[in-house]
């Protein structure tokens, strides 16, 4: 947990000390480095990586202690900006297994289309393979964020697509979170997020836990 906070610290004032005409993140990214060098990363881990709801899962490592995490999410990313990154927070720590989370970011730009958004996770996807070509990519599905509910038909749509996409892949799972995180007759359950209902608390977490712990790999 310690070193946790070290990371959120240092991400929260890296964010202050960059020049603005740096790509987007630079700082973040750039920030993560200088915590690699504090603290040696372990060996061949399970890697967390995407966007805010990877940032954000605090307790990532005491969740699943009984393997061996590393979480790199950068919060705000979209899906281009994991791809652009990828040299930099997946590559270096040579996963034995991937479990992404990305997507949700990119749907409320209006001039995205859930089409535009598989276009994105393939590229992804390509990127990933090209490098890693059978290491397992957990992919876990646009969550039903209620602060982005006018959206809803957007994600719901790319997430079908990207669901039928992967199924050719290989090495890959698709994990539908978006339809857990519902009740049984499809509302949405905003007790499951924090005050801006886009972030979750532990009852969503929890959630994700129990759909996401299946499917890593031990050692």
């Amino acid at each position: 947990m310690k070193k946790i906070l070290v990371l959120t610290l240092l991400l929260l004032t890296g964010s202050l000390l960059y020049a603005q005409d740096r790509p987007r993140f630079w700082d973040d990214v750039q920030t993560i480095k200088k915590y690699d060098e504090m603290y040696t990363p372990p060996a061949d881990p399970i890697l967390f990586v995407g966007s805010s709801s990877i940032r954000k899962w605090n307790d990532l490592e005491r969740t699943f202690a009984g393997y061996v995490v590393l979480n790199r999410g950068i919060g705000g990313a979209v899906t281009d900006d994991i791809t652009y990154y990828a040299k930099d927070i997946i590559f270096p720590y040579h996963p034995r297994e991937i479990v992404l989370y990305i997507g949700e970011n990119d749907v409320p730009d209006e001039k995205t289309t859930a089409d535009s958004i598989l276009n994105r996770t393939k590229h992804l996807m390509e990127v990933l393979r090209a490098q890693l070509p059978d290491v397992p990519v957990v992919y876990i599905s646009m969550k039903p964020s209620p602060s982005r509910e006018i959206y809803q038909s957007k994600a719901k749509a790319a997430n079908e697509l990207i669901r039928d996409y992967l199924k050719t892949e290989k090495n890959t799972t698709y994990i539908d979170i978006f339809n857990l995180m519902l009740t049984p007759d499809g509302k949405l359950r905003r007790e499951l997020f924090v005050e801006d209902m886009l972030h979750m608390n532990r009852e969503g977490y929890k959630i994700w836990r129990a759909a996401v712990e299946p499917y890593l790999l031990k050692r």
